[in-house]
């Protein structure tokens, strides 16, 4: 076989070679791609578990600070820590201008 005919032969299977590679490069992209994108969606549910669970801590803490904060809790710390009194209508003074 001559030189010619091989470079003949090699210009036919040209378009045919081109497009085997593109499908082979396309196909390696749509691996990588999808690769990718798992990975993006298991962190996606590790930060949504994370985010749940900081939710269902800040209700607890909400609720524990309702707890605290009420006005009979308070009137209570009131009267035990600091010794204080409701006062009296002879405490009252008016005083005016």
């Amino acid at each position: 076989m001559k030189l010619a005919d091989l470079f003949d032969h090699i210009r036919v299977d040209l378009p045919i070679l081109l497009m085997v590679l593109a499908i082979l490069i396309s196909a390696i992209a749509v691996i990588y791609i999808k690769h990718i994108s798992r990975n993006e969606f298991i962190s996606l549910q590790k930060l949504e578990n994370t985010r749940d669970k900081l939710n269902e801590e800040w209700g607890r803490l909400l609720l524990e600070e309702s707890t605290w904060a009420g006005p009979g809790r308070v009137e209570q710390q009131s009267r035990v820590r600091l010794k204080m009194i409701v006062p009296t209508a002879d405490m009252t003074v008016v005083v005016r201008p």
